[in-house]
Parts: C-alpha cells; structure tokens; sequence
C-alpha cells in the first residue's frame, strides 16, 4: 500500500511544471464552434455600452462626486476611461486573433502558459458572478428608493437584519429573483438576448442624451467655482482616488472579447466594438457628470439617487421618472453583460478539460451552454440574496485587475515571439513553387526573425545572443511587472517619505525605474512579429507596459480584507486545479501523445517560441487547406498575401 502510494503521488508530480506551463493548441479552424456565430458589429458594440453603463452612471456617479472628487469626477472619468482603453485595445488584438469564447483566459492560455490561464479564468469567473450579483442588488436598492422602501421594510419586519460584517441588512429577495428571470430570458439564444440587449441599451442612451441637455438647460456655472473648494474640492489626490473608483464603470468590455466565438465577422467586429463602445461610453459619463455637477453643488448631491433628486431640486419632475426607466433599463443591460460572460468562460475552460466536463454542453437546439446558464443564474442571485453591495464591488474588482494585467503582459510577449511564416509566393495544387531570389527558400529561412535581436542593438549580443528567440523578451516582460509592482508599494507606502525626500526611498524608486527602463530596453531591442495582424495594439510595447503599471497601481489601492478574499478564492481555485484540471486538462493529452500526431498536417501545431525544425510540408499544406477571410485570424499564421 505505501509503494502504491508513493507511485500515485510520483506520477502527479513528475512533470509538474511543464503541466503547468504548457499553452494551448490553436484548432486547425478557429472559426469553427458549436456556438450560434450571428452577432454583428452593431448588436457587440451595444452588449459592451450596456455591459458598462449600468449601474455605474446612476449610483457611482454621486457617491464619487459627492465624496471623492467634486467636479473632478470629469477627470476622473476621462483618466480611468483612458486607462480602460489600454486593456480594451489588448483584448480587442487578442479578439482578432482567436475569435473564441473565454476571453483573458483563453489569451493567456496560448501565450504564457495553462497555470497562469486557469488563475485568470477562475478569476474571471468571480467577476461575473460578483458583477452580476452586485447589479441585481444595486437594481433592486433603486427599485426599493423608487417605491418609498416598502420592499425593504417589508423584508425586515418578515426576515429580521443579518448582523454580519460581510453580509448585507437583510436578504435581498428581489435581487435573487432578478438574477433568475434574466438567466432564463438569455436561455432563448444569443440573437434573442441580444436583440433585447440592444433595445435596453438604446433606450439607456436616450435617457443620458435626455440629462445632458435637460441638465446644461438649468447649468449653473457657478457650482464649479463655489466658496466650498471650486472645481476640485479634494485636490488633484481626489482625483485621482476618484479614478480608482470610476475605472470599475469600464469593467464590462471584456463582454465584447467573450462574443468573439458568436460573431460573424470577429476580426473586423471586435477590435470596432471596442473602440466605439469605449468611446461612447467615456464620453457619457463625462457629459452626465458634467451636468450633475453644473446642475447642483457636489455637496448637495444625493448619495443613492444623484440623477432624480438633482432634476428634482430644479423642479424637473418629470425628468425623474425618465432617469428610473434609463437606470432599470442600464442595470438590466450591465446584468445580461455579467451572466452572458459567465456561462461562456465556464464553457471554454470546461471545454479544455480545466472544469467539470458537462460544463462544456452546448444546447442542440438554442447553441447556448444551457447548464452553466443555470448554474450561473444560481450562484449570482445566491450571492445577490445574503451579501453586501459595497463588499461585492470591492472583491470583484482585483480579479479584474489581475486579468488586465496578465492580458497586457501576454500581447507584448506574443508579438515578439518566432511563428513560422511562409513566403508570399505559396504552393498550391497544381502549380510550381515561384519564389524570387529575395525570397526564402528554406526552412530555416521561413521562420520569421520576431524574438531576435534587431541590428542596432548587436552591442546586445554579448549578453542575450544566447537566448532562444523570444525568451529574453518574457523575461524583461516578468521583471518589469514585478518591479513595477514593487514602485507602487513603494509610492503606496511611503508618499510621505518620497515627499519629504528621505534618501532611501529616492533611490528605491530611481532603482526600480531604471530596471524597468532597462526591460523596455531589452524588449524594443528585438524584432517584432506582426505578420497579417488585422488590428494591432499601436505603440507595442509602450502602451501595454503603461496598462500594466496603471492596473497595479489600481490593486495596490485596493485594501487588506479584499485581498485577504482573493487568497481564500484562490485556495479554492487550486484545489479545483491540482486535484482535477491539470490531469484532465486536454493539452495533457495531446502532450502525451504528441511524437504519435505529429504527421504532416499537423506539424504546424507546434508550442509558442517553437525554433526552425519544423516539417515545412506540414506548413505548406496547412497554409494550402486555410480559407480566406476570417479563417486566417490564427496567432501569427496569417499571410499577407496569397497569389
């Protein structure tokens, strides 16, 4: 029995860490699911504005103006919408390059590795269920104010408070049963659920058109210059605290990456999406809080209905009732965000074998994961019942930080890592290989030069010349987040120090700059891999750096109690992956068997940062076998041109 034991435990071991590390195959078609692909452009730049403007435009939008910002909350707005906009261009490049469900967690399986894949899907995974739960609680406090408190009242006097900490007043019966009855609506399918999306959404749109004229109309200019502190009350500091706070607003448009496996055209959809919704929505929050803020003091402003009471103090009554339709329709629109998402990255994880396998179903008939729907309408009305709305929002918000993060870091490392290219000039049926003189001809002259040391930088040589191509660049990619980790601890912790100039933490910030300074240098040293990317992340690799500086800036300013949850989420997640995904994960079995698949058209199929001893007969007859169009969007197998 002990020698059983001690086999058992050695065959769980032995590998561990190329298990751990080991990134995901691309499927010979991506275009290729057993989801519905019928969304267009405009149905996915819809579901990402109503993923967004929800709950926060009608009850974060006072409670940081009044509290936080002031009138600042403008730029608090425009500076967490701008550092939005960093990750969303991530994932919109992600998205053209493998339309698939599952989002950050399907980037980061390809390109750093299965461990770090499952840390951000289950993460992910709280996300949702936390934002969905959080908007239905939000949806049914407004409800609640609407009708004078009757419902709440009434759940008291039956229900008595709950006295703990993370627990909310009292179970919240009308949320539980929101979560429910949006589950089941989006259990019609994807066109369906969409389509009602976008009419939602629009007549959201409508209602924030409606408060910006109705509130410039009435704008009294002099609330921005008040005795009270003028335009920014609480100093540049707010606003930059109330920046923190509004960059939550933005966590939806990973809706829009999740919809790539159900788009027609994902390649052009996504990365538009993308830039319209973020846009729309930027430039809305800043209008409305413009308004807000010009229409009353911040002081005056009300903490739970900031929107009604402000219309209502100038006698616009009847703007009232419109702002309660346009916030039931936002936060219907940001729930139907969270539980879409939810189902789908359960799907993909599922389907690689890192979840339960019946996670993995699809419905024949309305191609919807019908049972992870279920279960998600679940769990997020379970959690919308018992908890806290202020403790949801603080925990779901470091697990989407950590997935900006991760997917930031993973488009530097994929652009400058070697994938076999063939030349311009392709072998097809029937006819001869026509290729001039400056075109190569060997396969070691199809590998691409991405991950290798560019010419002016031969004074490298000596230090990275023996690095395989790619690597160094993974490196540099590591050490500048964990350094610029460690900068904002730094600044987090001793401001005053760094103020005052005490010595010591001068020379830690300059030291861990210049660090990261020298990994920026190592990584533009190389040569970059941009073959047939239809959209591409510009500024590569500055503006991912600067998203990863921004989205840890923002977790350090998260506190104690919330990271203490993500550990005990996290311990959870490792349960779940030791005893169970990483033995039945699906990369496991084609490592296993690999030396047996590995026949001419499949040869391609090689892990990230494969070298030149690649079969080219396998590469060319794959190149032969791909479609035109959207069947090309494949992570760096894409032609510039086919004859």
């Amino acid at each position: 029995m002990p020698s059983s034991r001690k086999m058992i435990l050695g065959h769980v071991m032995s590998g561990l860490c190329s298990k751990m590390n080991r990134t995901k195959q691309l499927p010979a078609d991506v275009m290729e699911t057993p989801l519905n692909r019928c969304l267009n452009t405009f149905d996915i730049t819809l579901l990402g504005v109503g993923h967004m403007v929800g709950a926060g435009i009608y009850v974060l939008t006072g409670t940081v103006a009044k509290e936080i910002a002031g009138p600042g909350i403008i730029i608090s707005f425009l500076l967490a919408g701008l550092a939005s906009l960093l990750s969303a261009l991530c994932y919109a490049e992600f998205g053209t390059r493998l339309p698939k469900a599952g989002s950050a967690y399907v980037y980061t399986y390809i390109s750093i590795g299965e461990f770090w894949a499952f840390v951000i899907g289950w993460n992910i995974l709280l996300e949702h269920m936390i934002g969905a739960a959080s908007v239905a609680r939000a949806w049914s406090g407004y409800v609640d104010f609407l009708f004078g408190g009757v419902i709440s009242n009434a759940t008291l006097s039956i229900t008595g408070e709950m006295h703990e900490e993370l627990l909310g007043k009292y179970p919240d019966l009308l949320a539980f049963v929101v979560c429910i009855v949006y589950a089941l609506l989006l259990g019609i399918g994807v066109k369906g659920s969409a389509i009602v999306n976008s009419f939602l959404t629009v007549i959201n749109l409508s209602v924030m058109v409606l408060v910006v004229v109705v509130g410039f109309y009435y704008a009294n200019e002099e609330n921005w210059t008040t005795p009270k502190g003028g335009f920014l009350p609480y100093g540049f500091s707010g606003v930059l605290a109330g920046a923190a706070t509004c960059f939550y607003a933005f966590v939806g448009f990973d809706s829009i990456a999740t919809s790539g496996e159900e788009a027609k055209n994902p390649s052009f959809s996504i990365p538009m999406a993308t830039v319209l919704s973020m846009g729309i929505v930027t430039l809305g929050y800043i209008l409305v809080c413009a308004a807000l803020t010009l229409l009353v003091p911040y002081y005056n402003i009300s903490d739970s209905a900031a929107l009604p009471e402000a219309f209502s103090g100038v006698g616009m009554h009847w703007v009232k009732y419109a702002i309660s339709i346009g916030a039931i329709c936002g936060m219907t629109t940001t729930l139907f965000g969270s539980l879409f998402s939810l189902p789908r990255c359960m799907y993909a994880m599922a389907s690689d074998g890192l979840l339960f396998s019946f996670l993995g179903d699809v419905n024949s008939k309305t191609q919807v994961p019908l049972t992870n729907l279920v279960i998600s309408g679940v769990f997020s009305a379970t959690i919308a019942l018992l908890f806290d709305l202020e403790k949801l929002v603080e925990f779901m918000s470091i697990g989407t930080l950590l997935a900006y993060t991760i997917v930031s870091a993973s488009v530097i490392i994929l652009r400058y890592r070697p994938t076999l290219s063939p030349s311009r000039s392709i072998l097809t049926l029937g006819s001869e290989m026509s290729v001039s003189t400056s075109e190569p001809t060997t396969p070691s002259e199809i590998v691409n030069m991405a991950g290798t040391l560019r010419v002016k930088y031969s004074w490298l040589t000596p230090v990275l010349g023996n690095c395989e191509p790619g690597s160094a660049v993974s490196t540099s990619v590591f050490i500048y987040t964990v350094f610029s980790g460690a900068l904002c601890i730094l600044i987090q912790v001793s401001s005053r120090d760094l103020s005052n100039g005490i010595w010591w933490t001068i020379i830690l910030a300059v030291s861990f700059i210049f660090i990261m300074g020298a990994c920026m240098l190592v990584i533009v040293a190389h040569h970059q891999n941009n073959e047939g990317l239809r959209f591409k992340v510009p500024m590569v690799p500055f503006l991912p750096a600067l998203s990863i500086l921004c989205n840890l800036e923002f977790m350090i300013h998260l506190n104690i109690l919330t990271w203490l949850r993500f550990f005990v989420w996290m311990v959870l997640g490792m349960l779940v992956y030791f005893l169970y995904g990483i033995h039945n994960s699906k990369e496991g079995e084609t490592m296993s068997t690999y030396s047996m698949l590995m026949n001419s058209s499949e040869a391609v199929k090689e892990k990230w940062g494969a070298t030149t001893r690649t079969n080219i007969k396998g590469v060319l007859t794959r190149r032969k076998s791909s479609t035109a169009g959207e069947r090309n969007a494949i992570i760096g197998d894409e032609d510039d041109d086919v004859p």
